[in-house]
């Protein structure tokens, strides 16, 4: 696949994305909204697909909107957010319901729609050297991208409110300590930690992945007894899978299960 804000590989059952904008410190324009709802497209659909990590180029993970594009818009900058989101919000709600886990490596600063990104992934690992701000109402925008959804469920309310009003700058282990980072990193080893961690998730089970990233998606929204009744449809589901199969032979035979993602 050939994108020109993107650059993706797929190795081992590994998509690696790269937002490729570091001249505009990986700024979101309406190409690269269109690119990652492709790219998001692709990893959804693609078996051989296990585990996506998505990172920046150079020393920037994504400042969020291109401010130069929004200037560029004039008048029209209404209809080109709208656009914008159309091919943006797609994108997240694939790498949100897909059954492979999405690594968020942030290399550096993440404001914006690149705060939004790491929000909905499933790990996100922060070099020590990452900053952290939703940057929307400094502009005078609401935050779009996701973050009203998944900033409160991570973070709670009260922290939600205080980063989208006030702006403020998290570090990275302020960040950690408000959950919003998975885990921090020493700048020089974030690519191989996030590779490291890549490698051991493309081993494992990954309709077992997808089915509790849907379970934790309803997890605010149903009763007690309704996200039960998904729990036990989904338990009941996975059992249909041949990597549970695999699972119990290899309990049973005292190995490490070969795990294929079906």
């Amino acid at each position: 696949m050939n994108f020109e804000t993107l650059r993706i590989d797929v190795s081992e059952g590994i998509a690696n994305i790269v937002l490729n904008r570091p001249e505009s410190q990986n700024a979101i324009n309406l190409l690269m909204t269109k690119e990652l709802m492709e790219v998001a497209i692709f990893c959804d659909e693609d078996p051989s697909v296990r585990v996506v990590v998505l990172t920046g180029a150079g020393k920037i993970f994504s400042v969020g909107g291109d401010i130069r594009e929004f200037v560029a818009a004039g008048s029209n900058l209404a209809s080109l957010t709208k656009e914008m989101t159309v091919f943006l919000h797609a994108a997240v709600s694939r790498f949100a319901r897909m059954d492979a886990p999405l690594i968020a490596a942030v290399n550096g600063v993440a404001a914006g729609g690149g705060f939004g990104l790491c929000c909905c992934a499933d790990i996100v690992l922060a070099a020590d050297s990452a900053r952290f701000c939703t940057a929307y109402t400094r502009s005078g925008l609401a935050a779009d991208t996701s973050t009203t959804y998944f900033l409160p469920r991570v973070v709670g309310l009260r922290r939600a409110s205080e980063l989208l009003i006030t702006n403020r700058t998290l570090t990275a282990h302020e960040a950690e300590g408000y959950g919003l980072v998975t885990e921090v990193v020493l700048e020089g080893e974030l690519a191989d930690r996030s590779r490291k961690l890549a490698s051991e998730l493309a081993k494992g089970a990954t309709k077992a992945y997808g089915f509790v990233k849907k379970l934790l998606g309803t997890s605010f929204s149903e009763t007690l007894e309704t996200q039960m009744e998904y729990e036990s449809r989904a338990i009941a589901d996975s059992c249909r899978t041949e990597d549970v199969a695999e699972g119990i032979r290899a309990f049973l035979a005292k190995r490490t299960p070969d795990y294929q993602g079906r």
